[in-house]
């Protein structure tokens, strides 16, 4: 019998009871995640394992490096059995990582694989996978389909012209498919020739010749506007941490004007210029009625040497360790007294974070929906059996897990739908404890809406997003 079986994570008879019973039926709804929206409006097929399931996945190539992997089997040119390969030999070494757990939970969901991966059982589940990735069913869409996936929202730029989504929008299919707001690229001031690239693409795309602060303003709010009109409703940012330096807008102009004409912005009118725009992006967020969502505090492209030779998000990201709360606290508290502070996710990629991001949405409920500021969900590091636990302890300890919107992929792998499993068997083995050990009422009407709420209807109330598909339990 495989491991993973049909009782895996859940270690009494409780949470078993309650994961089949109201965990297990409630569709996904992934609202954060980095899947390419021209492959699902492309149907794409994969034509082998490799495609599907290395592509592209840095947690991997890490494992991989440490293992003692050339880079050729990793990002390189090698031949996608041979890189497979690789990984098969390395999974036996990622025994306690969860690449273990999601690496047998996913060949057995997607393919109905119970064998060990390594290199010994590497060819015939190799052959096996390919030969049920040759059928529709495992098309992007099929894929969507198979795991009851209601709706996902991709991260996409501001520049892009949305086309695949425009595609989607129009192609009825099952599944809704959302942009959601991604204006990283509008900070970064502090590399005056990226940045400039970028405008010019802004501009082509939005038609709005950029000469001014003010007409870079109104470019942004025209993009931000398209993504409302294809469904969008979510925004996100992905800073080191929060910029509460607010400058004066004739600041901000002057500092947008010397990057225009070359001039790269230092420290610290890069840290004032940030601060200006998300302020700005701030209100945009709140008069279109979006949710905004904060990735705080990871530290990207460590390895100069790597990130030199290979480019950006190929694996060479840590934890950070930065203050957080004064800086995020001054940011929200600005919106907050402008009265344009709009629905916000908050995730720590640091566990010296979790009581202090748990704590800070405390601070600025203000009753008008339930759960309106929330502490997101484990990230990055921090999506492991472990961190999905302290997340959840810290949330129950100082807010309202009741009112909590639940798990998210945050991937760019078709093969990472399971990680919903994964979490709501967490969930599910942690309320579980709690009833056996008298904590929690053994009651299923109080802790049943509970676990189905968790999983996936209060993310649907909470967003807005265009659903039709009620929860199935």
């Amino acid at each position: 019998m495989s491991f993973i079986n049909d009782d895996f994570l859940l270690q009494t008879k409780t949470a078993r009871r309650l994961y089949r019973q109201y965990a297990a039926p409630q569709p996904i709804l992934d609202y954060h995640n980095h899947l390419p929206p021209e492959d699902i409006a492309s149907n794409r097929r994969f034509n082998n394992l490799f495609e599907i399931w290395l592509e592209g996945d840095h947690y991997k190539w890490r494992a991989m490096r440490a293992n003692g992997v050339e880079e050729k089997y990793c990002t390189g040119g090698a031949d996608p059995y041979d890189k497979f390969l690789a990984w098969a030999k390395t999974v036996p070494h990622t025994v306690r990582n969860p690449l273990y757990h999601w690496t047998h939970l996913e060949l057995q969901r997607y393919f109905g694989i119970h064998d060990l991966l390594s290199e010994k059982t590497a060819p015939r589940i190799w052959e096996q996978a390919n030969a049920l990735l040759a059928t529709p069913e495992f098309s992007t869409q099929g894929i969507l389909a198979k795991f009851r996936v209601a709706a996902l929202c991709t991260t996409d730029d501001p520049a892009d012209d949305l086309a695949a989504h425009q595609v989607l929008a129009k192609s009825g299919i099952a599944t809704k498919v959302f942009p959601a707001f991604r204006p990283d690229k509008a900070l970064a001031v502090n590399d005056a020739k990226g940045f400039n690239a970028w405008v010019s693409r802004l501009e082509a795309v939005s038609g709005v010749s950029i000469g001014s602060l003010s007409e870079f303003l109104d470019a942004l709010d025209q993009r931000h506007a398209f993504f409302h009109s294809l469904g969008g409703r979510l925004s996100d940012h992905g800073l080191a941490y929060c910029y509460a330096d607010f400058p004066s807008e004739a600041d901000a102009a002057a500092i947008f004007d010397r990057v225009r004409a070359g001039q790269t912005a230092g420290v610290d009118d890069h840290a004032r210029f940030a601060s200006y725009m998300m302020l700005f992006f701030g209100r945009l967020d709140s008069q279109r009625g979006w949710t905004k969502q904060l990735h705080l505090g990871a530290l990207r492209n460590v390895s100069t040497r790597g990130t030199t030779r290979l480019g950006p998000d190929k694996g060479f990201d840590s934890i950070g360790d930065w203050p957080q709360s004064a800086a995020l606290g001054a940011y929200l508290d600005r919106l907050q007294q402008e009265d344009a502070l709009p629905k916000m996710i908050l995730y720590n990629n640091n566990p010296v974070d979790n009581y202090p991001f748990a704590t800070m949405i405390g601070n600025f409920q203000d009753g008008s929906i339930p759960g309106k500021m929330q502490f997101g969900s484990g990230w990055w590091y921090l999506d492991t059996k472990e961190g999905i636990e302290w997340q959840l302890n810290a949330l129950s300890s100082v807010g309202l897990l009741s009112r909590f919107i639940g798990m998210l992929t945050d991937s760019r792998s078709f093969m990472s739908y399971p990680r919903h499993e994964y979490f709501r068997r967490v969930l599910c083995n942690l309320i579980g404890r709690d009833i056996e050990n008298g904590e929690i009422p053994d009651d299923d009407e109080l802790v049943g809406p509970m676990i189905e709420n968790i999983c996936y209807g209060n993310v649907r109330r909470y967003l807005g997003l265009e659903i039709s598909e009620e929860p199935r339990s």
